[in-house]
């Protein structure tokens, strides 16, 4: 089985994706929405709890090598920067003195001018998705140039300060229209345009540009529970442009947090129409868009999952697959069973994923000792043995995932097995949420492949 997203980085990233919400619709009005609610409950509270917990001294650990690799990546950049740039979001989301670290290192890059840096879009991307006050001077300086205005406009949309208002407003009327789309989309986000603009603006996007917004913008906008009403007409435009099913699917979630049931009724009528294979597609995403109902009686095949992928289809990204696995649709099982079978070669993320998946919901214990030889072996690449350590956490194996990263610490492995360890050490304190795993959708993504959306 080939393993995903080798053709982009050899680590894989896959992750469950959120739950789209539901609400009422409703067209925009000559008043500026209501503020919305801007981020699920897990990265609100993890937001919060930047006021609140005492850095354990594992966690003081991490980040003192989190900061030294840091320091050493701005004086010289490293081929793999983005993987850097994927921990520090990683680190940045539970531990609020990684975020201390992370802001310095954006405001470091502003003052050198290195607005094209993946560790400058990692600090202004994960501060602002927290609402942190410290990423208002980094939208401010990233929304001026090219390299960096997307991820920072986009930034601006989980961001209350009202002196972006002004930033926002003139880079929602340049000419490039990916961009003003972007900051357009944060004044709507925000309360300050009803959507009007944004409307007009959807349908001069490029195809190439409609790729990048998708994943730039759209994926992590898709992560914010409510929005207003005004996206919805803009992403209607988009969708009906959109071929890539996976890439519909998320301008679908967003449009569904805006209270438009459209795509919902769309996907259902066309889950009954046309072939197979495409039937079975489309009733998996009208699930997706209303997880309420039933899922699909259809086992999901390794096209299918690509399919749904927001990731081009080249990457063969998995992330559609646990989606479903973490939400407990037992029709994954012989999927999840292919992909296992490929644990003992201790080389595919995918493999320790579905195979802790297997443990936790179908009482494969004997797939138990594979994964623990994964993280204990040094051999492994170090993010694939703290990926198995977090999965192990997640199956529900939790004093031995504990006992696992306990190991990794003591034994000074390398920091991208080490931040996994450290963020199952920051479960067990409860400083992540009930019911959140440890490696759960953008996590995954960021550490694995460096994935910065």
């Amino acid at each position: 089985m080939a393993s995903t997203v080798k053709a982009a980085a050899r680590p894989s990233a896959r992750a469950s994706s959120a739950k789209a919400g539901l609400g009422a619709d409703g067209a925009s009005t000559k008043k500026a929405a209501p503020r919305p609610k801007l981020a699920p409950p897990a990265v609100k509270k993890a937001a919060a709890s930047a006021r609140v917990p005492k850095a354990e001294p594992f966690e003081r650990e991490v980040v003192e090598r989190f900061r030294e690799a840091l320091s050493a990546a701005i004086k010289n950049r490293q081929p793999d920067e983005k993987r850097l740039a994927g921990v520090a979001r990683a680190l940045a989301l539970w531990s609020p003195l990684a975020r201390g670290v992370l802001a310095d290192a954006g405001e470091s890059l502003v003052q050198k001018k290195q607005f094209d840096r993946e560790l400058f879009i990692a600090a202004v991307r994960a501060l602002g998705e927290l609402g942190d006050k410290r990423a208002v001077g980094l939208v401010k300086a990233g929304a001026e140039h090219d390299e960096s205005a997307t991820a920072a406009l986009c930034a601006a949309s989980w961001l209350t300060d009202p002196s972006l208002a002004a930033v926002l407003n003139k880079a929602a009327t340049q000419r490039s229209a990916h961009i003003a789309f972007t900051a357009e989309l944060a004044r709507v986000i925000r309360g300050e345009s009803p959507g009007a603009h944004l409307r007009g603006l959807a349908p001069k996007i490029k195809e190439s540009h409609r790729i990048s917004l998708c994943a730039e913008v759209l994926v992590p906008v898709a992560r914010i529970a409510k929005v207003p009403v005004g996206v919805q007409y803009a992403l209607e435009v988009l969708r009906d442009a959109e071929r890539h099913l996976g890439r519909w699917l998320v301008m679908a979630e967003v449009a569904v947090h805006g209270g438009d049931l459209k795509p919902i009724a769309e996907a259902r009528e066309k889950s009954n129409e046309g072939p197979g294979g495409a039937r079975a597609a489309w009733a998996y995403v009208a699930w997706a868009l209303d997880p309420a109902a039933p899922p699909p009686v259809a086992r999901p095949t390794t096209e299918l999952v690509a399919r749904l992928s927001d990731r081009p289809s080249a990457d063969r990204d998995t992330k559609f697959l646990f989606r479903l696995a973490q939400a407990g649709v037992k029709t994954t099982k012989q999927l999840l069973e292919t992909f296992a079978r490929d644990l003992t070669k201790g080389e595919d993320d995918d493999a320790v994923r579905a195979a802790a998946y297997l443990v936790r919901d179908h009482g494969r214990e004997d797939l138990v000792p594979p994964i623990v030889e994964v993280a204990r072996n040094p051999l492994r690449r170090d993010e694939l043995r703290g990926l198995a350590v977090a999965a192990l956490w997640d199956a529900g194996k939790t004093e031995l995932a504990k006992e696992l990263a306990n190991e990794l610490l003591a034994q000074k492995a390398g920091l991208y097995s080490s931040t996994w360890a450290m963020l199952v050490l920051l479960a067990a304190q409860g400083r992540l949420p009930a019911g959140t795993p440890v490696a759960f959708e953008p996590v995954v993504r960021w550490i694995q492949a460096g994935w910065l959306e």
